[in-house]
């Protein structure tokens, strides 16, 4: 197992937790819990390989998604307590989890000859839109829409592999630099609440 996987699965099973602690908020039944974990943790890849006809589709080639996601339910309805002060640790996690969610959609992206702003587009769909889909089923506005700096680092990371990949660095060096990137650019706006503006009124408004 390498290093790139091995994150992938702690990023995967740190999706499934935060989906299935929202979905108990919620007051879901297990099976509820499940698909919400399961959703939010792969829903983003199988879209990104849905859209560009890669099979098999994530889950479906790897059955260690699938335990993983079974075993982050599990370890959530067990210590559902002691998981959900730690804010901080699954912050972590799921800011690793989209670094390197969006970097491994980049990549295979490319790997189908897609153009790169379309495999970037596909990178920042496999890392941000298994959240989207769980809020949508959970009745909330999806994160990314309303709040939090949280789409665009991943596009910014991407640009960032992207231009490296321009220079031929180093796949390894490149992966770690833009990870990296996405990890801070996250930290940072998170911990200082930086937004997107937002559109109140028409720059070219009548004054009147």
């Amino acid at each position: 197992m390498n290093i790139i996987y091995a994150i992938d699965i702690a990023g995967t099973f740190a999706f499934a937790i935060s989906g299935a602690l929202v979905a108990i908020k919620k007051d879901f039944d297990v099976f509820g819990v499940i698909i919400i974990a399961f959703v939010t943790a792969v829903g983003g890849g199988m879209i990104r390989d849905v859209l560009i006809n890669a099979h098999p589709i994530n889950w479906i080639g790897d059955i260690n998604y699938i335990w993983t996601i079974l075993t982050a339910v599990g370890i959530t309805f067990l210590f559902k307590s002691k998981i959900a002060p730690l804010r901080k640790t699954m912050f972590l996690f799921d800011t690793i989890g989209i670094s390197v969610f969006t970097l491994l959609g980049l990549q295979k992206g490319l790997a189908y000859d897609l153009h790169p702003f379309v495999a970037l587009v596909m990178g920042m769909v496999s890392a941000v839109f298994g959240g989207v889909i769980r809020d949508v089923l959970t009745r909330k506005v999806p994160l990314i829409f309303k709040k939090e700096i949280y789409a665009s680092a991943c596009l910014a990371g991407g640009v960032i592999y992207l231009v490296l990949l321009k220079f031929n660095i180093n796949e390894d060096v490149r992966f770690i630099i833009a990870s990296s990137a996405i990890i801070l650019i996250r930290t940072v706006v998170v911990k200082y609440e930086l937004e997107l503006p937002r559109i109140k009124k028409d720059i070219l408004g009548n004054k009147n």
